[in-house]
């Protein structure tokens, strides 16, 4: 005889309600289900703005002992998905500002640390995204937790569209294992299936999943990723339906379908290379500027009007927050990733970025580009952009006036500047007042190695990472934003480099050895903890030869000894 006790744990880490299963008998190699019901008074809800966690803690109990127990995480909140206007989260109207993602990262592949998890996501969250979507395949448990925790909401995808046993137990095992993550806010039933779109047997195929995630999830609707045959019958199966691209057909879509709630599944497929501004197709480089995408998507500012200025629209989620490997688009070999990334594969911001958190965020942004080292092209008229969200940008160079601009709605700003040497910047007003400012120098040659690191202190569980910027700066302690540099690690104490990366997406340096080059002035290394509490130092310095020689820099991490996991 045993019996299931439960306990609810608020996210102040206080016991707010419990509940116990009546008690029953139950013979070897037999399964039961128990169930109780608890009730919670005034719930702290969870939302991207705060991502309130309980824990239900169950714990089997029989002849007076604990035999078994177990902690789920879950969250209290509503949502809901409306034809006229969008998507709803805990009755506010939300809409979704996504990218879609691949799981892996510059120096180690697909096997990140719990810990990159979390730092990817407050990459994304820092321009104002609150959503991503798995593409295309089922989550690690560590990346959902990540969202869990930082309140970004998810588009959860199967791998495959299919309901052959095996297509199906895929489905099941993503819902049964996820469906109690508050992040998760919709299904996805598959990507594009092309050959199944036009076909009666992908109406059936598709009926039946839906069916069986009803089944196992009936809080959540489900949708699919869709791209072409919008005529068919297949989209009219969908709780919701799911666009990828096609600006064109959207709104007569929506027109023959008023009653069904749309979603942008997969928009953008923007290309470009962090820090480089004119395409050089003989490097396998894409200009930064938004002015380039695939022959079937659109630029950044071309999908987020389209969708910023339909309410009926939910939101989308751009093709992609990072870049990836693998699919080595616009170019092949060299190429070893993407450019589609809003970010690179280091988690370094592309010039987009700052265009996604001018019209995504909640806060003054002012960014200006490109840089201002352009040697030997004095007098040569040199694009500078502006994205920002304030009301009017004076911009500068050496303090003379180039024009002032009204800022348009989900626009950038550009003036044409004839190239000298010197000092752009740009002043951004609200209100007739000047509220920011930022400035690109031309620098001088590079001079030293700056080390900086997202966390100088971490747990000593042989798991936890801190993630190192390097950067290059010139005499007057300025970065240098074109420095190439080849830069080698020492590391020494409680930890080890696990990997490195600077964001170029033709480089063919190894990911695991002690150095590496910047590109366009940036690189990262990626430090593992011990199990010994203790420090790790990193010593950052350029080799004899080939030079020129930078002055070297030190960082030290602390590793602090680990909590344990909470006992049940």
């Amino acid at each position: 005889t045993c019996r299931v006790h439960w306990q609810i744990v608020d996210p102040a880490g206080k016991t707010v309600a419990s509940a116990d299963s009546t008690a029953q008998q139950i013979a070897a190699d037999v399964s039961a289900t128990f169930t109780a019901v608890a009730k919670l008074a005034s719930p702290a809800l969870w939302s991207p703005e705060t991502a309130n966690l309980y824990s239900a803690m169950a714990t089997v109990e029989s002849g007076g002992n604990v035999r078994d127990a177990e902690r789920v995480m879950f969250g209290v909140r509503s949502i809901a998905w409306d034809a006229d206007n969008g998507f709803f989260l805990n009755g506010k109207s939300v809409k979704l500002k996504g990218t879609c993602n691949h799981q892996d990262h510059a120096g180690v592949g697909a096997a990140l640390p719990d810990r990159l998890q979390a730092y990817r996501m407050n990459v994304l969250k820092g321009m104002g995204s609150n959503a991503v979507r798995t593409s295309h395949n089922m989550p690690t448990p560590e990346w959902v937790v990540a969202c869990d925790r930082l309140g970004v909401m998810i588009m959860c995808e199967t791998r495959l569209m299919s309901s052959n046993a095996e297509g199906m137990a895929q489905l099941e095992t993503m819902i049964k294992r996820y469906r109690n993550s508050p992040s998760i806010i919709i299904w996805s039933m598959g990507n594009e299936e092309f050959t199944m779109l036009p076909q009666p047997p992908g109406v059936r195929v598709l009926d039946s999943m839906i069916a069986r995630s009803h089944e196992l999830d009936p809080t959540r609707l489900c949708t699919a990723a869709v791209n072409q045959s919008f005529e068919t019958h297949f989209p009219e199966q969908l709780d919701v339906m799911g666009f990828n691209y096609s600006l064109k057909v959207i709104d007569a879509w929506h027109a023959a379908h008023p009653k069904v709630p749309c979603v942008g599944s997969e928009t953008a497929s923007t290309l470009s290379t962090r820090g480089i501004y004119e395409t050089d197709k003989l490097r396998n480089w894409v200009s930064a500027y938004d002015v380039n995408h695939t022959r079937w998507s659109e630029l950044a500012e071309e999908w987020w009007k389209f969708y910023a200025t339909r309410e009926w629209l939910a939101g989308g989620f751009a093709w992609t927050g990072f870049d990836y490997r693998g699919e080595p688009t616009p170019y092949g070999w060299p190429s070893i990733n993407s450019e589609f990334g809003i970010v690179d594969m280091c988690g370094f911001p592309k010039d987009n970025y700052f265009y996604y958190k001018a019209w995504w965020g909640n806060e003054p942004v002012l960014h200006l580009f490109p840089h201002w080292n352009w040697e030997e092209r004095e007098g040569e008229i040199i694009s500078v952009w502006v994205h920002s969200n304030l009301d009017e940008v004076e911009l500068f160079l050496n303090g003379k006036t180039q024009g002032s601009q009204k800022v348009q709605p989900f626009t950038h700003l550009e003036w044409k500047v004839k190239y000298e040497p010197g000092v752009i910047e740009a002043r951004g007003s609200k209100n007739g007042q000047v509220v920011l400012t930022e400035k690109r120098e031309t620098t001088d040659k590079p001079e030293s190695i700056k080390l900086s690191a997202d966390r100088t202190t971490i747990d000593a569980d042989g798991q936890d990472i801190a993630i190192v910027r390097i950067e290059i700066l010139d005499k007057d302690g300025r970065h240098v934003p074109t420095a190439d540099n080849q830069i080698s690690f020492k590391v020494t104490g409680e930890g080890a480099l696990i990997g490195v990366g600077n964001g170029d997406p033709n480089c063919q340096e190894s990911d695991k050895e002690p150095k590496r080059s910047l590109f366009n002035g940036l690189a990262q290394l990626i430090l593992q903890a011990s199990r010994m509490p203790g420090t790790i130092t990193l010593e950052a310095y350029t080799e004899p030869w080939p030079g020129p020689h930078l002055t070297t820099a030190k960082l030290e991490i602390t590793t602090s000894k680990a909590q344990l996991r909470p006992a049940l």
